[in-house]
């Protein structure tokens, strides 16, 4: 197990995007857990977040996101008997517009158009249906701190107050 300060030091960032088309959003499904996510990955040494969510995006869709917005900030932590474990920040953007062409295949998973309303009926990590939701219906910035256990059971979220979004 890391200490404190030496997880804070290898804290991950990550970012992704629920990108919007009518009543669908694009979804990715992790052969691992078979869980469905937003499309996104971790920031590399010197990028922003939004050169980061547009890379990542356009790497795993084939997608080139057009004015992404964020609208989560979240730390993520992993804890076991009350230790943390791991611990990462995400980045959530929303977009409803883009260019190119979709992949037929991607090798992070398999790409679908969801429809909104059978979000529900998803496999996802418990937390993803707090802030899609929020993210599908406010136009907020949310931000909050969500608390798993190691095999990614939610123990805990921690919702702080709703920001506007800035333009």
């Amino acid at each position: 197990m890391l200490e404190k300060q030496e997880l804070i030091k290898a804290m991950q960032m990550v970012a992704n995007c629920i990108l919007r088309q009518g009543d669908r959003i694009l979804m990715l499904q992790k052969p691992r857990r078979g869980w469905w996510v937003a499309p996104g990955g971790k920031v590399e040494a010197g990028e922003s977040l939004l050169e980061t969510v547009v890379r990542e995006f356009r790497e795993e869709t084939g997608l080139t996101l057009l004015e992404p917005q964020l609208r989560g900030v979240f730390t993520i932590v992993l804890e076991e008997n009350g230790q943390m474990m791991n611990h990462w920040m995400l980045f959530t953007f929303y977009a409803e517009s883009f260019q190119g062409k979709l992949h037929k295949e991607s090798e992070e998973g398999h790409l679908e158009w969801v429809a909104v309303n059978s979000l529900n009926k998803r496999p996802m990590a418990e937390g993803d249906r707090y802030f899609l939701r929020h993210v599908l219906r406010e136009n907020s910035l949310l931000t909050g701190k969500f608390i798993y256990t190691p095999d990614y059971q939610l123990i805990d979220w921690n919702q702080e107050s709703p920001l506007p979004v800035l333009r």
